[in-house]
Formats: structure tokens, C-alpha cells, sequence
């Protein structure tokens, strides 16, 4: 079924703005129709349209349950934001995918991209209907941090701290033995320096290593995020 974010949930609940839009004039969604209903409090509702008006649709909630698609594992991805705005974008939408509960993008020393109102309102869109497409009932909300300094506080109270590190020559951290919550950080285009390493690890981050080559940004994004998951049971 048809799946919408919604700010309030009551018996009769309107949809309005973006999603009723898209609701509407793309899906073209009518009276009768039953859809899946979205608070991002883990419930899912599924509703029967019972009026398509100008500017709202109205829906009957005939019964709600406890989504079955959020990953057990808490994890937190913390990425360098990127220039190209496509590719922070991706990012978002894989980590969504993947289950990733938070996200958050940051500029660091070598970052040469600016985020704004509008960039970050555009990746919480994008974290909405990713989490409508893999069938998700909580969408994470991306949230910026101006300095590394504030991202890596925003991670301090994961048991595992990693950090990929492109000149790390080996991994401080056994990814194939993780257990509980987990924070990741990847760096932007340029990486990351080494007085910006060496300050992540003061704050019980560990170094890890992504192999021989170097990724781009997006790849190692999405590549430890996967592995992570992985060892965390979230693909057995």
C-alpha cells in the first residue's frame, strides 16, 4: 500500500502539504482507497481515504501495529558533507536502506562544501521517502554539525566509536566482532588530518582501515555502514 508522513494521528487524520501533493497529483490516491499511515513513533496505521479535498485528503484509521522493518542494531552514520549534492543525497538514502537510525553530516579541515536551510531540508526529504520505499516506519532526521568537533560529540555515547581513516595502517577495531550501538564517521572529499584523527581517538575513537585502495567518500560511507550492519546481525 501507499505510504504517507503525517504530523498528528487521530481517528480522522488529514494529510496535507507536500505529502498530500504528492498524494494526490502523482499517486493519484482516491476516496476508498486504504494506505499506510507514518508518525515516525514506530507504528504504522493503516487508513481509508474518505475525502480528497483541494488542499487536504482525509483518512479513517481502521488499525494501526507495530512495524516490523526497523533494525535492532543502533547505529549512527556522521559523514563529511560532500560537494556534489547528488552524492550526500545517496548517502542518505542507502544509510536509510541499510537502517541506520542517525544521521548527521558535518564540515571538517578539508571540506570545501557549504550546507544550508535549504540542503539540509532537501536530505530530510530524501531520508523520508527512502524510509517509504524500504517499507521503514521511522525516518531518521539528518541533522548538521558546523564543526567535526560537535559530530564526534554526538557519537560519545555509542559502545563502538570507529573512524575510517585513510592512513591508518591497520583497523584498531575488529568490524567482524561487533556488538551494540555503533557510530561511524567518514570523512568528506579530502579526509580527514591527522591532528583531526589523532583528536577523534583522545575521544575513544578507533581507527579503521577500508583496505588497500582509497574509496570515494560516498563509497566508504556505504561500504561501513553495510559491514557494520552486517556484523551486527542485521543480514542473518
Amino acid at each position: 500500500m501507499k505510504r504517507f508522513f503525517v504530523d498528528k494521528m487521530s481517528d480522522i487524520t488529514e494529510l496535507t502539504g507536500e505529502e498530500f501533493e504528492h498524494a494526490k497529483n502523482v499517486l493519484r490516491t482516491s476516496v476508498g482507497e486504504e494506505v499506510v499511515l507514518l508518525d515516525n513513533s514506530g507504528k504504522e496505521y493503516t487508513a481509508v481515504v474518505s475525502a480528497v479535498e483541494k488542499k487536504r485528503m482525509l483518512l479513517n484509521v481502521v488499525r494501526s501495529e507495530l512495524g516490523q522493518r526497523e533494525a535492532e542494531a543502533d547505529v549512527c552514520l556522521l559523514f563529511g558533507y560532500l560537494k556534489n549534492a547528488d552524492k550526500n543525497e545517496f548517502i542518505v538514502q542507502k544509510a536509510v536502506e541499510l537502517g541506520v537510525k542517525r544521521i548527521g553530516v558535518f564540515s571538517s579541515e578539508f571540506s570545501s562544501a557549504y550546507m544550508n536551510e535549504n540542503k539540509l531540508e532537501r536530505l530530510n526529504k530524501v531520508a523520508k521517502e527512502a524510509t517509504k520505499q524500504c517499507l521503514r516506519s521511522v525516518a531518521p532526521t539528518v541533522v548538521y554539525f558546523d564543526t567535526l568537533e560537535k559530530a564526534l560529540a554526538a557519537g560519545a555515547a555509542y559502545e563502538n566509536k570507529l573512524f575510517a581513516c585513510e592512513f591508518a595502517s591497520n583497523s584498531e577495531a575488529d568490524l567482524s566482532a561487533l556488538q551494540g550501538s555503533t557510530a561511524i564517521v567518514v570523512g568528506s572529499e579530502g579526509g580527514f588530518s591527522r591532528a583531526e584523527a589523532e583528536g577523534a581517538k583522545t575521544l575513544g575513537y578507533k581507527h579503521v582501515s577500508l583496505g588497500k585502495r582509497i574509496l570515494r567518500a560516498e563509497t566508504a560511507a556505504v561500504a561501513l555502514a553495510s559491514v557494520v550492519m552486517f556484523s551486527l546481525g542485521e543480514w542473518q
